[in-house]
């Protein structure tokens, strides 16, 4: 899982890289990303399987990739992914409005504080010119939640199938664009988009979805809080693009939000089989 995080990191550099249509960027790298678990599939004989939680998955999961790519082009690379990282947020809201969950006292302060952290990003968009690609972070943290929320009810066969569907709908939908857009076709750009998609999502979503048979949710979702860190240190080392004050003060108050209400998360089960 820790593997998987810190490859994920790497996302918003390479793309910075990458002169192209975002949407072509996330349609070539989800078909390189899909043959790379298309071949993990076929080595593990893990067969395609249709069904609804694999076609909704499916949707989820292009819709966040898209998102994801374009809002790297048009804010930071910190504000991407960190509001892409509210996703545990929304889980909750969904689980209470579609499944009736009630809230708790503390899962309601920390959605206010993870509310508050958003509003900090949406300051400096506005003064920057960054609204349109903190909408789309905003959008892809929701399709990250609803993709858990499927996953979560789905066989391992069909997370496996979610994934490889979710990775050839964003292909089919993005590399059209590459007949009437622009971009530079150069040994940079042509290895950045290789290494997105073999490297930053092909084999991570494979090591993901090994590391949730073994790893429990606390663990998986605190050594996740290592993409949104790493990624925009890679951005300012490589690219000098420096997020503004208010998005580190709200990125600061948004892992901190989401880290609370993982941990509350796994005690509540911890102290309801508590002995009396």
């Amino acid at each position: 899982m820790l593997v998987c995080a810190a490859l994920w990191s790497t996302g918003g550099i390479l793309i910075k890289l990458i002169d192209w249509n975002p949407f072509v960027i996330a349609g070539v790298r989800s078909l390189l990303a899909a043959a790379t678990i298309g071949i993990y599939m076929a080595v593990t004989r893990q067969k395609v399987i249709f069904s609804k939680n694999t076609v909704i998955s499916m949707f989820f999961l292009a819709a966040t990739f898209i998102c994801f790519v374009t809002a790297n082009k048009f804010t930071t690379a910190a504000n991407a992914i960190v509001l892409e990282f509210t996703s545990p947020i929304f889980i909750v809201l969904f689980s209470a409005l579609l499944f009736r969950q009630k809230f708790k006292a503390s899962e309601l302060a920390i959605v206010l504080l993870t509310f508050a952290g958003i509003t900090l990003f949406f300051i400096t968009g506005l003064q920057g010119g960054q609204l349109f690609g903190n909408i789309l972070g905003i959008l892809a943290g929701v399709f990250v939640a609803g993709m858990y929320i499927t996953v979560g009810q789905a066989t391992d066969g069909e997370k496996m199938s979610g994934i490889l569907l979710g990775q050839l709908l964003t292909a089919l939908i993005g590399l059209p664009f590459a007949f009437f857009t622009q971009g530079t076709v150069s040994v940079t750009t042509v290895s950045a988009v290789v290494v997105l998609g073999v490297l930053q999502i092909g084999i991570p979503y494979i090591f993901l979805g090994l590391a949730v048979r073994y790893c429990p949710p606390l663990p998986c979702c605190l050594i996740g809080a290592v993409e949104p860190l790493l990624n925009p240190v890679w951005v300012l080392l490589f690219n000098g693009e420096r997020p503004g004050p208010f998005a580190l003060v709200g990125g600061v108050i948004i892992i901190a939000a989401v880290t609370a209400q993982c941990v509350l998360q796994a005690k509540a089960p911890a102290r309801e089989s508590a002995p009396a």
